[in-house]
């Protein structure tokens, strides 16, 4: 996206608006809390916070999201129905230590059903949800374990319905060659060998959709560019970025990205071991 009020190619006269680079590279955790910071300064989330409704679905990184908000830790690995760990597809559903979702009206997080909370949307109210997939186009995929479309199959037609935002978090890690082709291989009852458990798809068009990239542009204006990505020994799953932009905007990305630098890996869940049993059919 180009950039507003700069002449960011250089200006002689200007020194911090010469053009700058750079390159950065985030691990899964460390770009869960960059996406979650974006997601609460975008301009629809603080206007649902100041007078409206606010829902933070399950998912590792929308967990990060919810820590922003209240202020407090949440659990990634039990804020969630569904997690791939421990080489497999898992669940923490049946776990005690599993965390519901989070709903806000007026900024006042309230103990209340996030279905409940939906059914009065209005068109600036706004859905966080997670998903499993990205492609470049810049659809949303959605592994489904419920044989009733779980979270996105209650809420995508209330909020498409009614315009209301719907915000989906995802990293980089997860980008696909195309979500609609996979979403024509899944399904719960097609898929006959589980990997912990089987699968349906949702396919999400139309959604605002936050990687690390826009993240990057929400919050300090560089563009950037995803280069590489993977890694080991801690650095599995990892992205790696250039940025670009005015070197004042260049320089402001990169003191972001080392206040992240060192975010602690996501623990895996005990109880997702559920996940495991599913493979004998006593579990999922």
């Amino acid at each position: 996206m180009p950039l507003q009020g700069w002449n960011w190619r250089g200006d002689r006269d200007c020194p911090e608006c010469e053009a700058s680079s750079g390159i950065m590279t985030f691990t899964t955790a460390e770009s869960k809390r960059l996406i979650a910071k974006a997601v609460v300064a975008m301009p629809q989330v603080r206007a649902a916070l100041e007078r409206g409704r606010v829902i933070v679905g399950g998912g590792t990184t929308n967990a990060y999201i919810a820590e922003e908000l209240l202020g407090k830790p949440v659990a990634p690995g039990y804020f969630t129905k569904g997690i791939i760990c421990h080489g497999l597809l898992c669940t923490t559903f049946r776990s005690p230590d599993w965390i519901k979702p989070f709903s806000f009206v007026n900024g006042v997080p309230v103990d209340r059903e996030w279905s409940e909370v939906l059914k009065e949307f209005d068109a600036d109210d706004v859905m966080i949800k997670g998903a499993n997939a990205v492609d470049p186009e810049g659809n949303a995929g959605v592994l489904l374990g419920s044989p009733v479309g779980g979270t996105i199959g209650a809420s995508l037609p209330i909020v498409m319905a009614r315009g209301s935002h719907l915000i989906i978090p995802v990293g980089l890690e997860k980008l696909v060659p195309s979500v609609i082709t996979a979403s024509r291989k899944c399904g719960l009852k097609r898929l006959k060998y589980p990997d912990g458990a089987t699968v349906g798809y949702m396919p999400v068009v139309g959604a605002t959709v936050v990687t690390e990239i826009d993240a990057l542009r929400i919050l300090t204006g560089v563009d950037a560019t995803l280069v590489a990505s993977g890694g080991v020994g801690g650095a599995e799953g990892a992205v790696v970025l250039v940025v670009e932009g005015p070197d004042q905007r260049v320089r402001s990305a990169f003191q972001l990205w080392e206040s992240i630098k060192g975010e602690p890996a996501v623990d895996s869940p005990i109880a997702a071991r559920y996940g495991i049993d599913a493979r004998s059919g006593s579990g999922g």
